[in-house]
């Protein structure tokens, strides 16, 4: 179907305002550019009962969390949630407003990791922030009021690909044990098609050359874009992962790639919910404020999450 009404009006806006594409501004102009177009279209996010900050000792230092509480209660589920930004951008201010939703409307704990954020700090740093964000979650369960046998993982885009490859390094570690995963239209592999994506060359969404961009900043070499922490389509198995609520857009170069990783996850032996959004492009659910199908999409994740962790 043609772009979604409310995408074409987006859209026409960036061209009336004259907005420049994020790989073609430093990384500073990049940074701040995209939280403001975030925060713009999401506002400051509904209340919730508590939100508090920690710091943890992670793998290259301190490491921010936020924890956002639904109530005042005891053994309650728990979501990690990963920004996007292409491993690039973002920070906890990125999906602070979906932490909010997701929260209340789930009736889980939700926490967020500022994992270190590429190139100053290349693959693996996120993965590994990521993962330590998680263990740290699940090792403070009791003080919290967090029930450790009902966690889950989730992000969008950049942080779909760190929560894939959370789970990999779950199973791998012995722990902790997941529920669900939660992945909105992730990343899962380095080595995409130039050809397979020559439709998506509109400079005013996402587009290949933002893929391309941001897997640049990423990886230190091409070889590590093989490894299944940065391309979780290639590990050679994806037994034992957790079950999983995959959401895709239609106008969106990372579509295919995400719907193969629902389809293997399926294949071996998890129970997956697939949903593509038709019309849409990539970054509607974490700016759900302008799109009516990103309140779709994120009660739809909500509403996942709710029977993945009851």
């Amino acid at each position: 179907m043609p772009l979604h009404p409310e995408v074409e009006a987006m859209r026409a806006r960036r061209a009336n305002a004259g907005a420049a594409p994020l790989y073609t501004l430093s990384l500073a102009q990049a940074r701040t550019a995209d939280l403001a177009d975030i925060q713009a279209a999401v506002g400051s996010g509904e209340p919730v009962h508590a939100v508090t900050e920690h710091v943890a000792t992670g793998p290259g230092g301190e490491l921010r969390i936020r924890v956002y509480e639904p109530d005042d209660g005891r053994d309650r589920p728990a979501l990690v949630y990963y920004f996007g930004g292409g491993w690039t951008l973002g920070n906890l201010e990125t999906c602070d407003a979906i932490c909010r939703t997701l929260t209340n409307a789930a009736g889980c704990v939700t926490v967020s990791v500022q994992y270190r954020l590429a190139p100053e700090h290349p693959f693996p740093a996120a993965v590994e922030d990521s993962y330590a964000g998680l263990d740290w979650l699940a090792r403070n369960a009791a003080r919290l009021g967090v029930d450790a046998d009902r966690l889950a993982v989730g992000g969008d885009s950049a942080g779909g690909n760190l929560a894939a490859a959370v789970t990999l390094l779950a199973r791998e570690r012995g722990g902790p044990k997941l529920r669900h995963q939660l992945l909105v239209y992730p990343n899962t592999d380095y080595g995409w098609d130039p050809e397979a994506l020559s439709a998506y060359e509109d400079p005013l969404l996402f587009n290949r050359w933002s893929v391309e961009w941001y897997w640049k900043h990423y990886l230190t070499n091409a070889q590590d874009g093989l490894d299944p922490l940065a391309s979780p389509l290639r590990a050679p198995s994806l037994a034992g992962l957790p079950d999983a609520t995959v959401i895709t857009a239609e106008y969106d170069p990372l579509r295919d790639q995400g719907e193969q990783y629902a389809q293997r996850l399926r294949e071996e032996g998890a129970k997956v919910e697939l949903r593509r959004y038709e019309g849409m492009a990539h970054g509607f659910f974490g700016m759900f404020g302008a799109f009516t199908l990103g309140r779709e999409a994120v009660a739809f994740a909500a509403e996942r999450l709710a029977q993945a962790l009851s």
